[in-house]
């Protein structure tokens, strides 16, 4: 249980959706450890707090499904292989947090028993009712789902009270911020406004998944150091989504 000292969180249980590409440090391809390690101390810092943890993380580090299928791969096999790389993902970020000390399950929508628990929601709730966090993988165990849309699916059934989407930059913009030094930052945003302005927060299913459940998305960067607990202390830059 957190101490008299801890800071007093804004939520009690939330989804941290990142990409695989988080995990990529500087490298071109595949995991960084020390950069798997930094994020995983950040998510513990958050875990001390006494917030309740979900997690999915993208596999674009390792395989994309989309960019397979652009190449002519068939789609269903590809977005196959993006959910397996995803439980790669899923493992390093599962190792990174033990060694911390940190008690976690890795949660697969894909039955893989000698890696990783089926997913099952009432054991899973209950992972997180004993302080584990719980990290899901293999998206939703379909094709053409979207690792965005399985981070809103399963937030919204582990009954999450945010989905807090870590990214490069600290926000929404109303353009690229990075080819665009004049683009302007959103504190506020509302779903209709994300989909109308075709803003590359997530996709549209996910989007439209969270708006329909009232769901809120916040959208921070996950290389501000601290910025994760600051955003449960309600502190730092970032943009809400909401209705």
């Amino acid at each position: 249980m957190p101490d008299s000292d801890t800071p007093k969180t804004t939520f009690r249980r939330v989804m941290l959706k990142i990409s695989g590409e988080a995990l990529m440090g500087d490298t071109a391809y595949g995991l960084h450890p020390p950069t798997v390690e930094r994020i995983a101390r950040e998510v513990k810092v958050v875990h001390d707090m006494g917030v309740e943890i979900c997690m999915v993380i993208g596999g674009g580090n390792i395989f994309r499904g989309l960019q397979g299928s652009a190449q002519g791969m068939e789609r269903t096999t590809a977005d196959y292989m993006g959910m397996l790389a995803t439980v790669m993902n899923a493992l390093a970020m599962q190792s990174a947090l033990e060694e911390l000390g940190v008690f976690c399950r890795v949660i697969s929508a894909i039955r893989m028993d000698e890696v990783a628990e089926p997913y099952i929601r009432r054991r899973a709730v209950r992972h997180l009712e004993k302080k584990r966090i719980c990290i899901f993988a293999a998206g939703t165990g379909n094709p053409y789902f979207t690792t965005d849309t399985a981070a809103t699916l399963r937030a919204n059934e582990m009954a999450c009270e945010a989905i807090l989407k870590g990214t490069k930059v600290d926000g929404v913009y109303d353009k690229d911020p990075v080819t665009n030094p004049d683009a302007v930052r959103y504190d506020r945003i509302t779903y209709d406004d994300v989909l109308q302005k075709h803003l590359k927060v997530m996709d549209a299913s996910a989007i439209a998944l969270a708006r329909d459940n009232n769901l809120p998305i916040i959208v921070f960067s996950l290389d501000e150091p601290g910025g994760f607990k600051g955003i449960l202390a309600g502190k730092g830059t970032y943009t809400t989504v909401h209705a």
